[in-house]
């Protein structure tokens, strides 16, 4: 087998080159082929994955975030080699629909478990032009990603308190916009707090916005939070973070395949951590899109 891994000197607050000799060390004895490569920069990982994938099969390890995730899986999607996560950034949310992942779990291991593990397709979901693995939303979500991303670049802020500092700081500025929603030829209209479209579990540093995603079942788990008043979203968002807030009168779920969201205005929205900006955004599921890697 061909081993490939990819490693963002960014994530984790500049660990994840530490790394670099355990992996040299588990492959001292090892008569497998195996690549080392750093990323530069923005879209740096998808370009080396797709060179690397193009020429040969490889098990492609994800050595980052959520983000170095989602662009490792946009350089490999539509080819045959396979998709490992190390977790080593701030949320490390996508691995924990994968297998019960403990942040005290040591890295060696999980190294190991992900070399020697089994590949297994699942669902992958697509957003305008580009792939994601997790979970993508619209809204004042998008806006708690946005402002998160920007506190998570400060010292002994992590992923969890960046999210919840996210929400305090969007609840006094967000305006919930008028959304046209069509979900499999289902069409209505909502003053959207949020609309989350989930194939996995948790984003934003564990928040559990969809408790019963499944990562294989062919369909998104979507959740749509109506607007409600500022003093609710700071009742409200506990409970989402917790997976509590099915009843809670504004939240709606359902399931859908097919899912377009329309604005009058631009609106952001948030690809598996990554900001973007629009008037119209389209969600289209891909049943077995891709071969990811279980311990």
């Amino acid at each position: 087998m061909n081993h490939l891994f990819i490693i963002n000197p960014a994530a984790g607050k500049g660990k994840t080159l530490k790394f670099i000799p355990l992996i040299e060390k588990i492959f001292q004895h090892r008569n497998e082929k195996y690549i080392i490569e750093v990323t530069k920069g923005v879209g740096h990982a998808s370009e080396l994955v797709r060179k690397y994938c193009s020429e040969e099969d490889y098990r492609v390890y994800s050595v980052g975030g959520d983000g170095t995730l989602n662009e490792v899986l946009n350089g490999i999607v539509n080819t045959n080699s396979s998709l490992a996560v190390i977790p080593c950034g701030s949320g490390n949310d996508f691995i924990k629909s994968i297998y019960n992942y403990s942040k005290r779990e040591k890295i060696e291991d999980i190294f190991l478990k992900m070399i020697d593990g089994k590949d297994k397709y699942i669902d992958l979901g697509k957003v305008n032009n580009r792939y994601f693995i997790n979970i993508a939303s619209v809204g004042f979500d998008a806006e708690v990603a946005y402002n998160a991303i920007k506190l998570k670049k400060l010292p002994f802020i992590g992923g969890t308190l960046a999210y919840i500092l996210g929400i305090i700081i969007t609840v006094f500025k967000y305006k919930s916009p008028d959304l046209k929603i069509n979900i499999d030829n289902r069409q209505f209209n909502m003053k959207a707090l949020l609309v989350a479209v989930a194939n996995g579990r948790y984003y934003g540093g564990g928040i559990n916005v969809t408790p019963k995603a499944e990562i294989d079942d062919g369909i998104f788990n979507i959740c749509n939070i109506e607007e409600v008043s500022k003093p609710k979203i700071l009742i409200l968002f506990p409970k989402v973070i917790k997976g509590t807030h099915s009843k809670i009168k504004e939240v709606h779920f359902t399931n859908g395949k097919n899912i377009k969201l329309t604005s009058p205005n631009e609106i952001s929205f948030n690809i598996d951590g990554e900001i973007s900006r629009g008037k119209e955004v389209e969600f289209i599921m891909i049943p077995n899109g891709i071969k990811i890697v279980f311990p």
